[in-house]
C-alpha cells in the first residue's frame, strides 16, 4: 500500500513539473595532449555556452594517453601534439576496422626556454639536439659562461617529448634530463635555475626567454612568433591534432566543425597558439 502511494506521489510531481528533468545532455569527451589542454578547455567553454544541451569534458595526460584512450574506447576525441604512430593506427584497425581520422586543428611552435639571466640567446638546431642528448654539457661550449647545463623535459608519454626527440634530439635524451609532468612545470623550473634549458609550447613561455633557433650555422636565429610559426620559418613548428576512431557524426561532428570554423579558429590566437590559416 505504501509503495503504491509513493508511486502516485512521484507521478503527480512529474505531472506538475516539480523536481524532475528529462533534458537530454549530449556528452563529448576529449583527452590527451597537455599542450592542448588550455586551448581545448577554452573551445569547450565557449561551445557549451552556445549549446547548453552539450557537455564537453576535457582532460590531459599526454598525447600517448589520449590515443590509448581512443583505442580502448574511453574517449571520443584524442588530442595529440604529434602525429599518430603506425603502431597506434594498427591497434585502431584491429579493434574498430578503421585507421582513424586525423584532423589538424591548430599550429604551434616548440620554444626552447632559457633563464632570463643566461647570456646565451641563440643556438642552432644541432646544438640544441646535442645539449639534450648530453653531448654538450657546459654553456661555455656554445659561447656562454663556464657552468654545467641543467636539462628539463617532458615525460615519454608526451607528444611534445616525441616531437622534440624525433625532430631535434634525433637520438636518446641524456639520462641527466629531468622529466616533469607538464610544460608549466618546465617553465617554472627554468625560471628558477639560471643555467637550465627546457622546451615546450610557445604559449607557455612566461617568466623565461625564448631561445632564437638557427636551422644551421649559416642561417639567422629565428624566434617563435605568430608570423614565423604560421609560415614555418621557425625551425621547430608543428601542427596540433584531434584523432577520432571513425568519421564523426552527431554532436562530435558539430563540435569539430565549429572548431574548424572562423569562430573556433579565432579562439586559438587568444590562448597563444596559431590558427590553420
Amino acid at each position: 500500500m505504501k509503495t503504491t502511494k509513493l508511486k502516485v506521489a512521484l507521478f503527480m510531481l512529474v505531472v506538475m513539473g516539480i523536481g524532475f528533468s528529462f533534458t537530454t545532455v549530449n556528452k563529448v569527451t576529449v583527452k590527451g595532449s597537455d599542450t592542448m589542454v588550455i586551448l581545448s578547455q577554452k573551445w569547450a567553454e565557449v561551445y557549451m555556452k552556445k549549446n547548453p544541451g552539450t557537455s564537453i569534458q576535457v582532460t590531459g595526460g599526454g598525447s600517448g594517453v589520449g590515443l590509448a584512450a581512443l583505442i580502448n574506447g574511453s574517449t571520443d576525441i584524442a588530442n595529440a601534439s604529434r602525429p599518430i604512430k603506425p603502431s597506434e593506427v594498427e591497434k585502431l584497425k584491429a579493434r574498430y576496422g578503421s585507421v582513424g581520422v586525423e584532423i589538424p586543428c591548430a599550429k604551434d611552435g616548440l620554444s626552447v626556454y632559457l633563464n632570463k639571466a643566461n647570456p646565451v640567446t641563440t643556438l642552432t638546431l644541432k646544438q640544441i639536439g646535442q645539449i639534450f642528448a648530453g653531448k654538450i654539457t657546459n654553456w661555455k661550449e656554445v659561447g656562454g659562461p663556464d657552468a654545467p647545463i641543467k636539462l628539463y623535459g617532458r615525460e615519454s608519454s608526451s607528444g611534445t617529448f616525441g616531437f622534440f626527440k624525433d625532430n631535434v634530439v634525433r637520438t636518446d635524451f641524456s639520462p641527466s634530463c629531468q622529466t616533469l609532468p607538464g610544460t608549466a612545470a618546465i617553465v617554472n623550473a627554468v625560471k628558477k635555475d639560471k643555467y637550465s634549458i627546457g622546451y615546450g609550447g610557445a604559449a607557455y613561455a612566461e617568466g623565461v626567454k625564448d631561445c632564437a633557433v638557427k636551422k644551421d650555422d649559416k642561417s639567422p636565429g629565428i624566434l617563435p612568433t605568430a608570423a614565423t610559426i604560421k609560415n614555418h620559418t621557425y625551425p621547430i613548428s608543428r601542427y596540433l591534432y584531434m584523432y577520432l576512431k571513425s568519421r564523426p557524426t552527431g554532436e562530435i561532428k558539430a563540435f569539430i566543425d565549429w572548431i574548424l570554423s572562423a569562430e573556433g579558429q579565432a579562439i586559438i590566437a587568444e590562448v597563444g597558439y596559431y590558427p590553420l590559416k
